[in-house]
C-alpha cells in the first residue's frame, strides 16, 4: 500500500475518530486515503481553529485530537493551538505535510523545519523520513500524547515519502495502567493530614484527566477537608458538596486566598503548577504540602513538597483516606457562604448594560447541568471561573495553561462532536471571538447547533482591568466591532442582540433551542471589574 494509506490505517488503529484540518499541497495523498476511512476529516477555515479543535476534542475525551495541516505557514498557523493543548496538558497529535525530501537540504519554496520548529512546543516532534518507521512513529506520538502528563506531539510527512509504497503491519495500542502509590508515602501523607489543625486541599486538572472527581469528593467529605479548585479543574468537586470553596486562581486577594493563609496543611490533588502559581497562594513557604498526583512534582521554591504520593490517582485517594483520622469540622463554611451570596447579589438586577454577575447567573439559571460551556479568555474568564457554579468536570472548560484567546468558538464545535446530546455555549470576549469567528463557517457547514454568548465591552477589557487597576487609566485598548447580528446571518446563523437586562434568559433559551449556530451580542458593564478589585482589597478574612 502507499505510506499515506498506512499511515491512515495507523490513524484507525489509535482510535481517531475526527482529523481536523486544512487540505493542501503537500498532504494530498494522505486526504485521498482518509476518503477510504472510517474517520472523518473536519474541514476548517483555519489550521489554529483545527487546533484548537483537536485541543478540546482531547481534553473532553482523554484521546489524543488530531490536527492537520500542510507545510510552511500551514504548520506555523498550528503553533498556537499545539502548544495551548502542550501547556494546557490536553493530549493532541499535530500532523503537517513538508516538501519532499530532496529539497529539505537547501533554502527551497515554503520550507522550514517543522520538527525543530514544533520540539519546544511538544512533547516529541519526528519527521517520517522512510515510510516503513511510520507504525512506530505514530505509535510514539499517541503513546506520549496520552501519557501523563499528557500534551501534544508532532509528526511531519514529507510529500514524496506519502506517495512511496510500503509493507509494514501496524502496532498493537497497549495502554499502562498506573503504579500503586508507595505504601509509605500514603501512611505518611495520612498521618500529616490527621495532625493538621487547618487542612485545605487544591485540587487541579489532573483529577480530570484520571476520572478520580468521585474519589475525591469522597476523600474531602470521609475527611471533612475543604476543597478549592483551580479554573481548570471546575467541577471536580460538585458545587453543592459542604466542603467546595469554589475556583482559585484570581490573581488577588479573594475568600479563597483567605483559606489558604489559614491552612497549617495544603493536600495538592492533580495539581500543575502552570494552571495557577504558587507563589499566589503560598508566599511564605512555610505550609506543610502534600503532593498527590500521577507524576512527580515540579520544582518551585514556593511548592516545597513534604510527602509525595505518586501512582494511581484514585488508589491513592482512597487508601489515605482509609488511614486518617476525620476532622470534626473544618473552619471555612464562612468563605463558602460569602461565595454564595455573592453570586446572588444581581441575580434580580435589571440595570444595562449588564453586569458579569447578572448574566452568570442568568447562563447557569437556563443551562442543565451537564451542558458544555467553553470560555474564551479575558475579563470574562475571571468572573466565569469564579461564580459560574459547576456540578460535574468538564462542564466549563477554561484554557489556564498556555491562556490563548480564540479558543471559544473552535472548542466549542469540538464539544458538540464530542457531546452531541448536550447544549453547548461559547462564551467569549469580543476581541477573542474575532480571533477564530471564521469557524461559525464550519459549525454552519457541519450542521453543529451551538451558542455563542459575546461579553461586548469593544474593549480588550482584562488588559484595560490591569491598566486601571496599575496606572489609572487605560492604554490602547479600545476598538468597534461589527454588527453581529448581520454577522451571524451572513453565515447562515441566528443573531440576538440583549437589548434589556431582562431578557437575556429568554434568549438563550431560543437560542438553545435553535436548530443551527446562534451569536448572542450582549453589552457588558465591566466597571464591575475595578468594584470586585476595591472589594478584594478591602477584604476582612471571615474565618
Amino acid at each position: 500500500m502507499k505510506a499515506a494509506e498506512l499511515f491512515v490505517r495507523c490513524l484507525e488503529n489509535e482510535g481517531v475518530e475526527y482529523v481536523f484540518g486544512i487540505p493542501g499541497e503537500e498532504n494530498l495523498d494522505v486526504l485521498d486515503a482518509l476518503l477510504d476511512s472510517s474517520i472523518r476529516f473536519v474541514t476548517t477555515r483555519h489550521e489554529q481553529g483545527a487546533a484548537f479543535m483537536a485541543d478540546v476534542y482531547g481534553r473532553l475525551t482523554g484521546r489524543a485530537g488530531v490536527c492537520l495541516s500542510t507545510l510552511g505557514p500551514g504548520a506555523t498557523n498550528l503553533m498556537t493551538g499545539v502548544a495551548d493543548a502542550n501547556l494546557d496538558h490536553a493530549p493532541l497529535v499535530a500532523i503537517a505535510g513538508q516538501a519532499g525530501t530532496t529539497r529539505l537540504h537547501k533554502e527551497s519554496h515554503q520550507v522550514l523545519d517543522l520538527e525543530k520548529l514544533f520540539h519546544s512546543i511538544t512533547k516529541y516532534s519526528a519527521s517520517l523520513l522512510e515510510p516503513e518507521i511510520i507504525p512506530e512513529v505514530v505509535r510514539k506520538a499517541f503513546k506520549l500524547a496520552q501519557s501523563e502528563k499528557t500534551g501534544a506531539t508532532f509528526i511531519e510527512f514529507p510529500e514524496n515519502i506519502a506517495e512511496m509504497d510500503v509493507e509494514q503491519d501496524m502496532l498493537p495500542v497497549i495502554r499502562p495502567l498506573d503504579p500503586e502509590p508507595p505504601a509509605e508515602n500514603v501512611e505518611q501523607a495520612a498521618r500529616l493530614i490527621s495532625e493538621a489543625r487547618n487542612p485545605i486541599i487544591l485540587a487541579g486538572n489532573g483529577v480530570v484527566r484520571a476520572h478520580a472527581w468521585q474519589q475525591l469528593a469522597d476523600f474531602a467529605g470521609r475527611l471533612n477537608i475543604p476543597v478549592a479548585n483551580t479554573f481548570m479543574a471546575k467541577g471536580v468537586i460538585p458545587f453543592k458538596h459542604p466542603c467546595a470553596l469554589g475556583s482559585a486562581g484570581l490573581q488577588a486577594n479573594d475568600y479563597v486566598s483567605c483559606g489558604f493563609s489559614r491552612a497549617d496543611v495544603i493536600i495538592c490533588v492533580g495539581y500543575d503548577l502552570v494552571e495557577y502559581h504558587p507563589y499566589l497562594w503560598h508566599p511564605t513557604r512555610d505550609r506543610i504540602i502534600i503532593h498527590i498526583d500521577r507524576s512527580p512534582a515540579e520544582v518551585d521554591a514556593y511548592y516545597p513538597v513534604k510527602v509525595a504520593v505518586t501512582g494511581d490517582l484514585k488508589h491513592a485517594l482512597v487508601r489515605i483516606a482509609e488511614l486518617a483520622t476525620p476532622h470534626q469540622g473544618h473552619h471555612m463554611r464562612p468563605l463558602r457562604d460569602a461565595l454564595i451570596e455573592e453570586m446572588r447579589q444581581h441575580r434580580d438586577d435589571t440595570e444595562f448594560p449588564l453586569k458579569p454577575q447578572k448574566i452568570i447567573w442568568d447562563l447557569r439559571t437556563i443551562l442543565d447541568l451537564e451542558d458544555i460551556v467553553v470560555c474564551d479568555v479575558g475579563a470574562h474568564k475571571m468572573w466565569m471561573a469564579r461564580m459560574f457554579r459547576c456540578e460535574y468536570p468538564n462542564t466549563c472548560l477554561i484554557s489556564n495553561g498556555f491562556a490563548s484567546m480564540g479558543i471559544a468558538v473552535p472548542g466549542a464545535i469540538a464539544a458538540r462532536l464530542v457531546h452531541p446530546e448536550r447544549h453547548i455555549v461559547a462564551v467569549t470576549g469580543d476581541a477573542g471571538f474575532l480571533m477564530n469567528s471564521q469557524e461559525i463557517e464550519t459549525a454552519v457547514r457541519c450542521r453543529l447547533p451551538l451558542v455563542i454568548l459575546i461579553w461586548n465591552d469593544s474593549s480588550y477589557g482584562l488588559i484595560e482591568w490591569k491598566q486601571l487597576n496599575r496606572f489609572g487609566r487605560s492604554s490602547h485598548v479600545h476598538f468597534t466591532n461589527p454588527d453581529f447580528v448581520k454577522y451571524a446571518e451572513s453565515f447562515g446563523g441566528r443573531g440576538y442582540r440583549v437589548g434589556r437586562t431582562q431578557d437575556l434568559q429568554d434568549i438563550l433559551t431560543e437560542a438553545l433551542a435553535s436548530d443551527t449556530v446562534s451569536i448572542i451580542d450582549c453589552p457588558v458593564d465591566y466597571r464591575e471589574n475595578i468594584k470586585l478589585t476595591e472589594q478584594m482589597g478591602k477584604l476582612v478574612c471571615p474565618i
